[in-house]
Formats: C-alpha cells, structure tokens, sequence
C-alpha cells in the first residue's frame, strides 16, 4: 500500500502567530511534525504552506514543499490544491497530518492509511479514543462520535452523542455506568477523488452549526470509518501553555 502524507502549516494563527516556526528543543514545530511523518510507512510526505518564510525553513531541513494559495477556507481546500499540484491520482490515499502535533506517534499514520485502503466503500478514515471523565463528554471543544457496528461514523457532534436522558435528567453530569463516549482524533485518510468533489459542494446545515467540516462529507452520503486508535495521541498546540508542556516533554525525553 501506498500513500502519501500532507502537513498544512499555516503561518498564520490567531493564538500563536507563527506556530510553525516556534522552537522545541532546537528544532522547528513544523520539523518535529515532519520527521514523525516521515518515520512511518508514507511514500512521500509533503507540507503545504501559503507563507515563503515556513517554506524557506521547511526546504532548510530537506522537506519537499508545496506552496498553496492564502485563500482557503477550509483545510480540505488547501488539501485539494496539493492534491492537484502533486497530480495524485482519484484512487490514491493521502493523510492529512495536521502541522500543530509535534509528538503524534507514527503508528496513527499507518493506522487511518491502512484502514481506508482496506474499505472500498469508506471516503474517509479517522480515529477516536474513549472518554473517561463526564467534563469532556460536556465539553464544546471536544468533538464526539458515534458509530455503526462496522465501525462507520453515525454522527460527530460537539454536544454530548449518545444524550443519557434518563441519567441526565435530573441535572448530574456524571456519565451512565455501561455507556461509551469516544471523541474524535482530527487525524484523517482521503481517497484523492473525495478532495475533487469535496471542494464542490457547499457546506450545509450540519456543518454550519457544528462547524465541523466532516460533516458535509456525511451530508453528502460519504461514509466515514472511524477507529479506537492503536496508540495514545499527545495532545497538539494550540495555546502557548500547550507549547511549553511539549518543549517540557521533549527536552525531557518523552517526545
């Protein structure tokens, strides 16, 4: 099996202007996501950038690059454009890594690659991980899903999916003994002729409520298979709190 990995890394970031480039333990944020890609099974990994400064140091450390427009809306689009630039066939399978997880382990990869080339009838694959603690279940930041017995997705949701009403209706949140949560890991495989209508259609009514971009995969009958992860996934960065917790793991030797 084949595959490629695409990294979108945007310069721009209404939190951490610059993530990419920030330093962890000497390198790059961007290099460290990088060489955990290139450490699995991909047969290329690319970054995708709309900013020269992230592709000069990108090309500084020997990454393939691809510069793509400052345009999109969504990192789908910017997907689609690599896609088409690289002239990546309908049938071939890419994996979006996303540039703010330094420490995402290589076997996650390998996981939602070989997940989709195994399911004909999947447009996409992705992963999840159970909740353990009733605060995340209730936690708009943290994305939920259901599934079918097959393992494809029913539903995400940033809303409490299944909603316990006998449990919950007296206004605890604690969560129902024999019930399951998963939320979803933002790891994704595409089939590249997925990309090519993706970026057809308009996003819909799910979408633009939840905000949430597999959604209008979903609403356009797409199936999505999702996975129990085979590894733990560090949490990514998106806050410079997050940043000095993995600057701390990997000086320390943990990353």
């Amino acid at each position: 099996m084949s595959y490629t990995v695409i990294i979108p890394a945007r310069y721009a970031s209404s939190r951490l202007p610059g993530k990419p480039l920030m330093d962890i333990a000497g390198k790059p944020m961007i290099q460290h996501v990088w060489e955990r890609a290139r450490s699995s099974a991909a047969s290329a990994v690319v970054i995708a950038t709309e900013d020269a400064r992230v592709a000069e140091a990108c090309e500084a450390f020997g990454a393939e690059v691809c510069m793509t427009s400052d345009a999109h809306e969504s990192g789908t689009d910017r997907l689609q454009e690599v896609v088409s630039k690289l002239g990546l066939a309908d049938d071939e399978i890419v994996v979006n890594v996303q540039g703010d997880e330094p420490l995402l382990p290589a076997a996650a990869i390998e996981q939602v690659a070989e997940n989709l080339a195994a399911r004909p009838a999947a447009g996409i694959a992705t992963l999840k991980e159970a909740i353990h603690d009733a605060e995340t279940v209730f936690n708009a930041n943290a994305v939920k899903v259901v599934s079918d017995r097959e393992g494809f997705a029913l539903c995400f949701s940033r809303a409490p999916i299944p909603y316990a009403r006998d449990h919950w209706s007296g206004g605890e949140q604690t969560l129902p003994v024999g019930q399951a949560y998963w939320r979803h890991i933002g790891i994704y495989a595409y089939r590249v002729g997925f990309l090519h209508q993706f970026v057809q259609w308009p996003g819909g009514e799910l979408e633009n409520s939840e905000r949430l971009e597999q959604l209008r995969a979903m609403e356009n009958g797409v199936r999505i298979h999702i996975a129990e992860s085979c590894v733990a996934i560090p949490g990514g960065v998106d806050t410079d709190a997050d940043l000095q917790a993995v600057r701390a793991l990997v000086e320390a030797g943990n990353g």
